[in-house]
């Protein structure tokens, strides 16, 4: 596996060369470009010399955000990332950037949309990996799942609070850099157009068609990571061009949810780290806040017919049909029975449950059974990415799939 060398491709993205810092720099009475490229690149522009900075002659309310240079005198931001214990190696002004939601700002060079981005894929790459290594014989149904609950929106929003980030009542060039700036959209008891209806009263839209092509295909392949349907995917953009800026109107117009716009902010974070800090800065902040978090795999199983699926995963793999047997019980005519059955395929026991009667203890051990195959992990755990610098890679398992019923 070669690994892929994106040094070129983030200096492109960040250099100040190629940053339109042209409407910034007449601002201000310094000659110091500001940008979120490092500090060895701006040294290099501007010849090393650093200047004071110095209050801008303009009002900064007329700013969609909060120009770059203010980063350097928020305490909120320095207390982020010293709380996220972030690499030397980002600068504070691009932290700054990943606070600006692209419904505050909607200038490309200012706003998270493009490290939001990269995160995100980083974020998908790493879970997904870290899941099918782990567990490779889980339902792609549970994968999706697992995924929401280590990436998800409802996760990276309580990550946002876990971290201590602050929301600004409205954004603009005076709010204070430390803050999650975006356009908030209107809440459900908001006046919808001025004529005093509400949002909740408003006519309800016309239903979507339901898709029919709902396989397993379509869940892995053409949906997001979650197993969604993406509100837009990259080809609509290239083969229709005008509908990107319908979309930024349309956005401009209704703003965002809290939670998207922390998800935002969370993967910006994320994918601020790996630019420039590189793979393993990037490795070792997804360990620390993502694949920390502890998550009962098991909990997110919900079987119909359990023993129907045991018999079909027997048959399947060249087994004996399961047998349920009673191993011991106590107080049959008690009003709180205890009995104790084992699923057997032969002389093997593959589960074993415990219930107040012979059908419900029957159950429990073809769901124990059927979770003891699919929560099969490997007793060492190697996902693609660790040999990205260098090493050998022994492919894992890889299972038939899940029983179809």
């Amino acid at each position: 596996m070669k690994p892929l060398r994106l040094l070129r491709w983030s200096g492109a993205v960040l250099s100040p060369r190629t940053r339109p810092c042209a409407c910034i720099r007449p601002l201000l009475h310094s000659s110091r470009p500001q940008s979120t490229a490092t500090a060895s690149v701006q040294d290099e522009f501007d010849g090393g010399v650093s200047e004071p900075l110095s209050p801008p002659p303009f009002d900064l309310t007329t700013l969609p955000s909060p120009p770059p240079y203010r980063a350097l005198q928020s305490a909120k931001l320095s207390a982020l990332q010293a709380r996220l214990s972030l690499p030397p190696r980002l600068p504070i002004q691009t932290l700054a950037r990943c606070l600006v939601d692209v419904s505050a700002d909607f200038h490309p060079s200012f706003n998270n949309h493009s490290l939001s981005l990269l995160g995100n894929d980083l974020l998908g790459y790493y879970t997904s990996e870290l899941i099918l290594c782990r567990y490779p014989r889980l339902p792609m149904v549970i994968i999706f799942s697992a995924m929401q609950a280590y990436i998800g929106p409802a996760t990276l929003t309580s990550l946002t609070r876990e971290w201590g980030v602050d929301l600004a009542a409205e954004p603009g060039g005076e709010v204070d850099p430390g803050l999650l700036q975006f356009k908030a959209i209107v809440p459900g008891n908001g006046d919808l157009a001025g004529d005093g209806t509400l949002v909740k009263d408003a006519p309800p839209k016309r239903p979507a068609p339901k898709l029919w092509n709902r396989g397993l295909s379509s869940l892995s392949v053409t949906d997001d990571y979650f197993g969604a349907v993406p509100a837009r995917a990259p080809t609509d953009y290239l083969e229709r061009p005008e509908l990107a800026a319908q979309d930024a109107s349309a956005l401009r117009a209704r703003g965002v949810t809290l939670e998207r716009a922390s998800t935002n902010f969370v993967r910006a974070v994320m994918g601020a780290v790996y630019l420039h800090a590189g793979r393993n800065a990037a490795k070792a902040f997804f360990r620390a806040h993502f694949q920390s978090r502890a998550l009962d795999v098991a909990k997110l199983f919900e079987f119909r017919q359990p023993t129907r699926d045991l018999s079909r995963l027997c048959a399947r793999e060249g087994l004996v049909s399961p047998v349920a047997r009673i191993l011991s019980e106590t107080g049959r005519e008690s009003r709180t029975p205890v009995f104790v059955v084992g699923v057997f395929s032969g002389r093997d026991k593959l589960g074993e449950g415990q219930g107040g009667s012979l059908d419900e203890a029957r159950i429990r051990a073809a769901i124990a059974a059927l979770k003891g195959w699919y929560l099969y992990s490997p007793l060492e755990v190697k996902v693609p990415s660790e040999v990205e610098e260098g090493g050998r890679w022994e492919g894992v398992l890889i299972d038939g799939g899940e029983v179809v019923v």
